[in-house]
């Protein structure tokens, strides 16, 4: 018989938890960019059973992710109705939407000040793509792009406490429960209002940076039907 050693044993479970710790990550990661996507209407039982396919894990590993996403505010966890993705009323809406106005405008302020040069150069690629995809009229190709932008504009303000607090924000849930899918897509003015932020940012001019995100993320909010209710619910 072969008997293993305890340093053997003690390298077979850290890499059993090492993949453990992998599988959960991937599941939280896959769902929340679901969730984020707004591919799942707003109140829409998740069970468990289907996640755990769709993402190939155990239902412990599933049942962690839900309850981890559920204390993030991704999804509601009530008795008798399980998991949902989250729905929000006008007020919350309004509330967070508010929030990432302020937070982002001071990221974008903060990026004027201290982008790298490196930063700069993604912002200007980002920039130039999102035009081009505007000018082919390829909508689904803006809005990864409009995404990135953000990203790479919270990464270049350098200021931890801010990205964080911006990163807790569930904006983009609300985007999607409130866009009204009769406008066209991208909004009329968008890409201007991007070049006006980069422009401030490239120039090292704080105050505009912050005044340009202001005024995007203000008509982005004023383009959303906040003055209606969300439907309801599905089943």
């Amino acid at each position: 018989m072969v008997r293993h050693s305890d340093g053997d044993d003690a390298d077979g479970g850290a890499t059993a938890s090492k993949a453990a710790a992998t599988r959960y990550s991937q599941a939280y990661d896959g769902l929340r960019a679901l969730l984020l996507s707004g591919s799942i209407t707003p109140g829409t039982r998740l069970t468990e059973a289907d996640l755990t396919r769709m993402f190939t894990v155990s239902r412990s590993t599933m049942r962690a992710v839900l309850v981890r996403l559920t204390q993030e505010g991704y999804v509601t966890s009530e008795v008798n109705r399980g998991v949902r993705t989250r729905s929000f009323s006008v007020e919350e809406a309004v509330d967070i939407l508010e929030a990432r106005e302020t937070l982002e405008s001071a990221l974008a302020g903060k990026a004027a000040e201290r982008a790298t040069e490196e930063e700069i150069g993604a912002l200007r690629r980002i920039l130039t793509e999102m035009e081009d995809a505007q000018a082919r009229g390829d909508q689904d190709a803006y809005s990864p792009l409009n995404r990135r932008f953000h990203q790479q504009v919270k990464q270049a303000a350098h200021q931890t406490t801010l990205a964080r607090a911006y990163d807790t924000l569930l904006y983009p849930l609300v985007m999607r429960q409130y866009r009204n899918l009769a406008a066209p897509h991208p909004r009329i003015g968008s890409l201007e209002e991007h070049q006006a932020i980069f422009l401030a940012i490239v120039t090292r001019n704080p105050d505009a940076a912050v005044a340009a995100m202001r005024h995007h993320v203000g008509s982005a909010r004023r383009a959303l039907l906040l003055d209606k209710p969300p439907g309801p619910p599905s089943a």
